[in-house]
């Protein structure tokens, strides 16, 4: 068992360099269709702003679409930045009962690759169904074939198929060299300090990606961050960020209201905070329709209101 001694306080991390990656929406057209000159300017901007864009995750309704259409997300984002770095989801679908499918990952990771990007690993019901041991085993297999990813740690409030390893299975999978980070999606600040702690003292070079987004602040611990929310203002982010690296408070003032977005756009069902994200995008001029996917989660009209005016707080209403 790994015993850690947390003492939030020592562990901030001042005038740090944040290594930001924002999850990209994937917009729809009022029409059910997607609308994909307004995912290639987003993919751009994401970029100029100097996030990484993560494509095909879960704001990309990546579990909503076919192999077709996830395929054609790279070929969009690979001609779009034009050799500049993205990472996107590697997803499997399975079902409760089905084991561990290293062909079908593989199948994934070499698309991926193929597109220039970086692969995060999805979790699944054969992959987390595993012992500790077999876990490891499995990303060490997956690592052979691939000289970098990413993992992901997903609490079952998101996913069925999700859940977070104990401390000396997230060891193991950081002793696997091509694993270069693993993202954190338990909500848990206790949880995530915790893996920062470890990382410090057994690979200083792995980045925790901060999935929280209830708590973006836990880049201030030393956490990097992979976010769906981070995708409403990839710019303010990035300002955000900067006034982190240079030691400025107005830090805390930015960051604040991008904490009052998240509470508002993540509240229950937090699917739907894909429609907050196209309603946001289409008050700030970015987006022609704030339609989700056919399938997904909605937000009510009236949260126009609400959104407009943390925009205007962030200086971004209206901004192109």
């Amino acid at each position: 068992m790994i015993e850690t001694a947390l003492n939030p306080i020592t562990m901030l991390r001042p005038r740090r360099t944040i290594t930001g990656i924002s999850a990209i929406l994937l917009p729809f057209n009022a029409d059910g269709t997607i609308d994909w000159k307004g995912f290639c300017a987003h993919v751009a901007r994401t970029d100029a702003a100097g996030l990484i864009p993560a494509v095909n995750m879960d704001t990309g309704y990546v579990n909503l679409l076919n192999d077709a259409t996830r395929e054609e997300v790279l070929v969009s984002t690979q001609e779009t930045l034009g050799g500049h770095e993205f990472v996107a989801g590697a997803f499997v679908a399975d079902r409760p009962g089905d084991g561990w499918n290293a062909a079908d990952y593989r199948q994934q990771i070499d698309l991926i690759q193929r597109f220039g990007g970086t692969p995060i690993i999805f979790q699944t019901y054969g992959l987390t169904a595993q012992k500790p041991d077999q876990i490891v085993a499995a990303y060490e297999e997956l690592g052979r074939d691939c000289p970098r990813f990413i993992g992901f740690e997903l609490g079952k409030m998101f996913a069925p198929f999700g859940d977070i390893y104990d401390l000396e299975t997230y060891r193991g999978l950081m002793e696997v060299p091509s694993c270069i980070g693993a993202k954190h999606s338990s909500l848990s600040r206790v949880l995530e300090w915790q893996r920062i702690e470890l990382r410090d003292r057994v690979r200083p070079d792995f980045k925790v990606f901060t999935g929280n987004d209830l708590a973006v602040d836990m880049v201030m611990y030393g956490s990097d961050y992979l976010l769906g929310l981070s995708t409403f203002a990839p710019d303010v982010f990035a300002r955000r960020d900067a006034l982190w690296a240079s030691g400025d408070p107005d830090f805390y003032e930015v960051n604040d209201w991008l904490q009052y977005l998240g509470f508002f756009a993540f509240r229950s069902p937090v699917p739907a905070y894909k429609h907050s994200a196209a309603q946001f995008l289409k008050l700030r001029g970015w987006l022609r329709s704030d339609a989700p996917h056919p399938l997904g989660e909605r937000r009510p009209d009236s949260d126009g209101t609400i959104l407009a005016d943390i925009a205007r707080h962030l200086g971004v209403l209206g901004v192109e």
